[in-house]
């Protein structure tokens, strides 16, 4: 395993005589971009948050388009060349393109603006107005104005807003990288590229269509993401893939009628029970995948994979005091393994009213709403095959369309499952040109502190980008962990949009040199 760490280190970081320079000029860009970014910390936070004060449901067309015009605006002022790219029935996204004189290399940023529905009655402050508190809410921090002058906020001084770290926090740390190189004159080294989506959240329904389309604008040498969040030890970190996902609908039925439980009950089939059974069958309480066939495609991680896990903070302990845990599955292995392998998640149940509401029946039907989450190289269609041939196994006869009556009538159990698209996971060989160079980049100017992970927990369409356009990608996330993505309470961490600004103008500043 020494061997193993070595060797990941020497591939990742090369041999130069470049290398001798890149701390020197790595602490040249830190030095003029921190220095900027104090001094204009007030104009960085007010333009975030006129940003995140746009309602961005990619249903919400109206807004979304608001959005993608603001955005086409402010690359605009950056000297972008920018518009709005659409296909037919698409929320538009929002390119842009600014050169670099001498540059041989382009890189396209990739962020999402669009974002996770609402429920505004779970949110402490409405989720379309941005709101800045001295301290996260859990520690009771107190609701603050946007400050006038720089230095007047404490690293983790938290902005409360839907899509306030997923995706807008990395939109405007990297815009704001550039107008910090360009104050202090330091050149771009890379052509660069923006591709912002806005139906990420939804699905990226059109997004295949829209890369397609747009293939020969979007060419490049390599894509850095900006989504997800930085390591839960708060270090930045480097990711080389994610997983896919494919989700589903799994209904089971039992009587025509909901029917008295006293006078039915352990007579009449119970919805709610057969479908307790059968998820059981499908997953154990280890979170092991129990469906036969189920793990044979998945991809084994490499040498240098297995070294990153290896070398990567330990965070599992802090984790399980933070979210209050007696217990966490499979076998207690750490999670950074766990993650790289695929996961069946049941992210709702329902089989009738409980507390107050409940009722002494047998109902109906019930229904779980499951997601899987895809590992290289899994395909959804493997999955949907895989899944199927085992519910049939458990004595179901499988619909796609609500049964009739008829029909429930004829079998002993009666299985609907509506599918969703889904799409497979992606890992980035961590030895690439473009990992290297970015590796490089980054360790340089974190003095180290660098975290690389083979491959993120979440889910991101990036097969698209590697098949459509045949460019290697990597992640560089620059949000808290703790941000409540997806959830109520949505929040950025000022530290981290800090940080990632500096990150960002590391990396347009020096990737040019670095990759050789």
């Amino acid at each position: 395993m020494v061997r193993i760490v070595r060797l990941s280190v020497l591939i990742a970081l090369g041999s130069s005589p470049l290398l001798a320079q890149s701390p020197r000029q790595a602490e040249r860009v830190r030095t003029a971009v921190r220095e900027w970014r104090e001094r204009n910390e007030p104009a960085i936070l007010r333009e975030l948050s006129a940003l995140l004060a746009i309602p961005n449901l990619a249903s919400d067309s109206v807004s979304i388009r608001r959005n993608a015009d603001t955005l086409v605006a402010m690359l605009t002022r950056r000297g972008f060349g920018a518009r709005r790219l659409e296909t037919p029935g698409s929320p538009p996204a929002v390119y842009g393109e600014l050169r670099a004189p001498g540059a041989t290399r382009t890189i396209v940023m990739y962020a999402h603006y669009d974002g996770q529905p609402v429920d505004s009655a779970r949110w402490a402050t409405p989720p379309w107005t941005p709101t800045l508190r001295a301290a996260p809410l859990e520690r009771n921090g107190r609701i603050l104005p946007l400050p006038d002058r720089a230095g007047e906020l404490d690293d983790d001084a938290r902005l409360y807003a839907r899509s306030s770290s997923d995706d807008k926090a990395p939109i405007v740390a990297m815009l704001a990288a550039i107008d910090a190189l360009r104050a202090a004159r330091i050149p771009l080294s890379v052509n660069l590229k923006f591709f912002l989506e806005g139906e990420e959240e939804a699905g990226s329904d059109h997004l295949e269509a829209m890369l397609r389309q747009h293939a020969g604008l979007l060419s490049s040498d390599g894509w850095v993401f900006g989504d997800g969040p930085v390591h839960q030890s708060r270090r930045p970190q480097i990711v080389f893939g994610v997983r896919g996902v494919m989700g589903a609908d799994l209904t089971v039925y039992g009587p025509a009628r909901a029917l008295h439980s006293g006078h039915y009950g352990n007579w009449a089939p119970n919805p709610s029970v057969l479908l307790a059974h059968l998820l059981a069958s499908m997953r154990d309480t280890e979170g092991r995948i129990t469906i036969a066939g189920f793990l044979d495609e998945v991809r084994a991680a490499g040498p240098l994979e297995r070294a990153a896990i290896a070398q990567a903070p330990a965070v599992d302990t802090l984790l399980r005091r933070e979210l209050a845990l007696g217990d966490v599955e499979g076998d207690s292995v750490p999670l950074l393994e766990r993650i790289m392998l695929p996961a069946l998640n049941v992210r709702g149940l329902d089989g009738g009213p409980v507390g107050g509401r409940a009722a002494n029946v047998i109902p109906t039907q019930a229904t779980a709403s499951i997601d899987f989450r895809l590992v290289p190289d899994q395909t959804p269609e493997r999955v949907r095959e895989l899944v199927e041939a085992h519910v049939r196994r458990q004595g179901y006869h499988i619909v796609h369309h609500e049964p009739t009556l008829e029909e429930r009538a004829r079998h002993a159990r009666v299985a609907r499952i509506q599918w969703e698209q889904g799409y497979p996971g992606i890992r980035t060989d961590m030895a690439a040109p473009l990992s290297r160079a970015v590796t490089r980049v980054l360790s340089t100017a974190t003095n180290g502190r660098l975290v690389a992970i083979p491959m993120l927990g979440g889910s991101l369409p990036m097969y698209l980008f590697a098949e459509i356009l045949s460019a290697p990608l990597v992640i560089v996330p620059i949000v808290n962990h703790d941000n409540n993505q997806h959830a109520a309470n949505e929040n950025l961490r000022i530290g981290n949009l800090r940080e990632g600004i500096e990150l960002y103008a590391q990396l347009f500043a020096r990737l040019g040199t670095e990759w050789r």
